[in-house]
């Protein structure tokens, strides 16, 4: 038992010997626990694509939808070529057996600080709040998530959870088990510190878009 469970039970024990009542026996604590509510979460009917899409882009995050994985290097050629960015990007992975555009220079490992453009595969989404989880690993180092100014996250449809809840029983449920580091990101990164003006890119990617497949 830890240091905080035998503060608890000392605690509870003084309560119980104030009261002159007898530690309560398996069956008890049983029935009460089930009478315990679950966690509060926020009811809606929305189709959970439709609330992701809408929730990530009201933080000035992108979303395209395409209808298979083979469709992604398209898909990001066309986000760096609307943004003039290099034909070079450092890749989770987890995406390299994808046929990615020829004359890219295209790697699988860390993001280096002169990096423009970083793809990764996304764990799972949150509709709640529209929001990507990222795993780290090797199929997604978490400098992709921080170091370029251009973030494209790749996300299956069929990944896309309802609450925050959901996302980390997905998590806690990893054949490979628990991550060393778990992300979750809702948009570009900002900040409002100075003179309370909003500014992308402080502490992470200015632009960061989600492609969705399925």
């Amino acid at each position: 038992m830890s240091t905080s469970e035998n503060a608890r039970e000392a605690i509870l024990q003084s309560v119980r010997s104030a009261l002159r009542r007898d530690p309560l026996d398996g069956a008890r604590i049983a029935a009460l626990d089930a009478r315990m509510p679950g966690h509060t979460r926020p009811a809606h009917d929305e189709d959970l694509v439709a609330r992701f899409i809408r929730k990530f882009e009201s933080r000035a995050g992108t979303v395209e939808r395409v209808a298979s994985r083979d469709a992604v290097p398209a898909a990001v050629e066309a986000y760096r070529a609307a943004h003039t960015l290099p034909e070079r990007a450092a890749v989770g992975a987890g995406l390299k057996e994808l046929a990615w555009p020829e004359g890219w220079l295209v790697h699988f490992d860390a993001a280096g600080i002169t990096e423009a453009l970083a793809v990764s595969p996304a764990f799972c989404g949150i509709a709640e709040t529209g929001s990507v989880m990222l795993a780290s690993g090797p199929d997604s180092p978490t400098t992709h998530n921080f170091v370029p100014d251009d973030h494209v996250v790749v996300l299956d449809v069929d990944r896309i959870v309802d609450h925050f809840e959901d996302a980390w029983d997905l998590l806690r449920a990893r054949p490979q088990g628990m991550p060393r580091a778990t992300n979750i990101v809702s948009g570009p990164s900002r900040t409002a510190d100075v003179e309370q003006t909003i500014q992308l890119g402080a502490h992470g990617p200015r632009r960061m878009h989600v492609i969705l497949v399925g």
